[in-house]
């Protein structure tokens, strides 16, 4: 088995020293830096090369540079995607967004981790674990999203927060670590906004 099929079915693997997985990132991170060196105003192009590095695109979907990544394939995106400025996405487990998500400034999703002991750590072993985030979510300015973590749909995610485990579906969550601190309700529909959050 090699160490990119291992990646895959998400077992621990050598992210480090094996050489077919260093060519894929190097490529993908190529393809970020052509993408973050285009004029905001060359849309059809900034398109073009997210489709050609992107694993999956909807029709509508829109990511303000910088943008970085570490394969590009494993990253899936629904309808009406919106990522602002320094998007990090960490694929190698997987990340899979639905219809409607919206994520704001500097936030993060990161699928690869290390083994504790030192032992494997150091001879550049690695696990990656998907994150799915489900249709109709908002995420906060600063938050990030650790391995294997999924949230659920109609979902806020408040800046800062650090994601640790699932969010369940209709629900605001805030905090380091990130938890529940109230459903979404139908009052919701008549409040402009929260500073709950």
């Amino acid at each position: 088995m090699t160490e990119r099929e291992k990646m895959l079915q998400h077992k621990l693997y050598d992210a480090t020293y094996d050489q077919e997985l260093e060519q894929e990132r190097l490529a993908c991170k190529d393809l970020c830096y052509d993408y973050n060196a285009l004029r905001p105003s060359k849309i059809r192009e900034r398109r073009i090369l997210l489709q050609k590095l992107l694993g999956q695109t909807g029709k509508s979907f829109h990511i303000e540079s910088p943008f970085w990544c570490d394969y590009g394939y494993n990253i899936r995106l629904g309808e009406n995607f919106y990522a602002n400025h320094n998007l990090v996405i960490l694929d190698a487990g997987g990340v899979s967004f639905g219809d409607n998500v919206f994520i704001a400034p500097n936030c993060g999703f990161h699928t690869s981790g290390h083994p504790i002991d030192t032992k494997r750590r150091n001879k550049g072993l690695e696990y990656a674990y998907p994150i799915r985030v489900g249709h109709h979510v908002w995420i906060g300015a600063g938050v990030n999203v650790l391995p294997g973590v999924t949230i659920g749909d109609n979902v806020v995610i408040g800046s800062g927060s650090v994601v640790t485990k699932d969010i369940p579906s209709n629900s605001v969550a805030v905090g380091n670590p990130c938890r529940v601190i109230r459903q979404i309700t139908e009052a919701d529909d008549q409040t402009p906004f929260d500073r709950t959050f």
